[in-house]
């Protein structure tokens, strides 16, 4: 789905809110889940899951390409955390025989 797709779906069952209204929420929304980030907090939305910053160290790595041996920095990762619900809903009937 496309945050596009997003905003027309929460402007569709919210008739009394204009298109631009629910594009401004989800913009505020996730601009908000971004803020946090950056700021090193966990954003938890209960039964849907845990977005949180994960921090990996500098290593080194190989080119490989060359081969060569290359140095990868430190660096701050998104990492998402899907919650019990949304883990339940993902399985539930889609179980292989």
């Amino acid at each position: 789905m496309l945050k596009s797709e997003l905003v027309q779906t929460i402007a569709e069952q919210n008739p009394h809110l204009y298109h631009r209204d629910a594009e401004r929420i989800v913009h505020t929304i996730l601009d908000e889940i971004v803020e946090a980030m950056t700021n090193g907090d966990r954003v938890e939305l209960r039964g849907f899951g845990v977005f949180l910053v994960k921090e990996r160290d500098a290593h080194n790595g190989r080119n490989p390409r060359t081969g060569e041996t290359i140095t990868i920095e430190a660096k701050r990762v998104p990492f998402f955390r899907a919650g019990k619900e949304l883990r339940e809903k993902l399985n539930t009937g889609h179980q292989k025989n």
